[in-house]
């Protein structure tokens, strides 16, 4: 299993996983609801408590992930499938153009 903390103008908005199962779930922090309540990261994904569920990347964290000879460029450098959608978003999005951010969780801090 997989996580990451998206941050949305460096304020955590949330946890995105991918389950063994190749499942997604994207979270809203509960502080990012009570502070935030109608700063969503996409308009397809307003702030809930109810976590978003999908057997697929989130078409707007999708949408994230380089592409054509940039993605080309990342997959040979750090040696990640161009398939492998949540790696390449855990190593590429950290430094995103714009409000959103992508931190990979680290094993102390999925526990």
């Amino acid at each position: 299993m997989r996580k990451a903390k998206i941050y949305y103008n460096k304020s955590l908005a949330g946890i995105l996983t991918e389950t063994n199962e190749g499942d997604y779930t994207f979270k809203y922090d509960e502080n990012y609801i009570n502070l935030h309540p109608n700063q969503f990261i996409t308009f397809s994904m307003p702030v809930r408590k109810e976590p978003y569920i999908d057997n697929r990347l989130f078409p707007f964290f999708e949408g994230l992930i380089p592409e054509g000879w940039l993605l080309d460029i990342a997959s040979k450098n750090w040696k990640i499938n161009t398939n492998d959608r949540m790696g390449l978003l855990l190593v590429c999005c950290t430094n995103c153009i714009g409000a959103v951010s992508v931190e990979p969780l680290t094993e102390q801090e999925n526990e």
